[in-house]
């Protein structure tokens, strides 16, 4: 058996691997790079009954990796870098979860604190660019703004919101669609931020910020490269709202964003078969 561990600067993800397949997985929340990665490992042995002897290798990777300097509990510890353990991980989601041909290349925006843009294929894998918005951004906002800081209770005020009396949509300054732009589309995030608007429509506004950064760029990205497909992994990449914001734009842009399961774990899924 060998553990992949992603220690991330707000969640630790646990998963391991057995003749190239995913078997388990356990998430915590990050602390400190050594706490968050023996708190996570533990965790795995402990819930599934695991023994120390049981485990071959530990792969870890992450904003924490840097951070462990010696073997976990004795066991044979390796550094993979994030990019690599990224480009892997979202390559085996792809084609073995989603159906992708694995002859094609793709782009996949991992999605956390903030956001990594990757270029992935059999051949390569490449660090494109990225972003600092992301989750932490949600957060931020949220806190500062509505004054909320747990991201359930964000979804749950976001799920009641109006947009339109917080963004400055086309629809305000046109009377027709702009080419392919209807204009339902976004002119200005924030940009008319009325009197009346209610902390749900800015949660809703917040969300609508972020995910369509991500969706331009994530396009921007993906016609630089001539690839149809965007994978969107990491922890922002089950959320409902996220979705619809992303599929609106590659409906536009004629890009595909695919979401696979068990996309949160795709860091560590890469560590673990890198």
């Amino acid at each position: 058996m060998i553990v992949g561990i992603d220690i991330g600067s707000t969640i630790t993800k646990a998963v391991s691997i057995e003749e190239g397949s995913v078997i388990r997985k356990v998430k915590t929340k990050a602390v400190d790079a050594v706490t968050s990665a023996t708190g996570a490992f533990g965790k795995m042995l402990v819930e599934n009954g695991i023994k120390l002897t049981d485990i071959e290798k530990i792969r870890i990777t992450g904003a924490g990796s840097s951070k462990i300097k010696d073997d976990i509990f004795g066991i044979p510890t390796e550094k993979i870098d994030e990019v690599r353990a990224i480009g892997v991980g979202g390559l085996f989601l792809a084609h073995e979860a989603a159906g992708l041909s694995p002859e094609k290349p793709i782009v996949i925006a991992n999605i956390g604190t903030g956001t990594i843009l990757i270029e992935a294929s059999k051949d390569r894998i490449a660090h494109l660019g990225g972003s600092g918005v992301g989750g932490g951004t949600i957060l931020g906002l949220s806190k500062r703004l509505i004054s909320l800081s747990a991201f359930n209770d964000i979804m749950g005020a976001a799920k009641d919101g109006n947009r339109k009396p917080v963004d400055l949509m086309l629809e305000d300054i046109m009377e027709s669609d702009i080419s392919f732009l209807r204009r339902e589309s976004t002119a200005a995030n924030f940009g008319k931020m009325l009197d009346t608007a209610k902390n749900e429509d800015i949660a809703l506004a917040i969300l609508g910020l972020v995910f369509e950064v991500i969706g331009m760029l994530s396009v921007f990205a993906a016609r630089g490269k001539h690839i149809d497909n965007v994978l969107i992994t990491g922890s922002g990449s089950d959320n409902p709202i996220g979705k619809k914001s992303l599929d609106e734009i590659g409906s536009m842009y004629h890009i595909r964003f695919v979401y696979p399961p068990d996309a949160q774990y795709t860091t560590a899924i890469g560590a673990g078969l890198a």
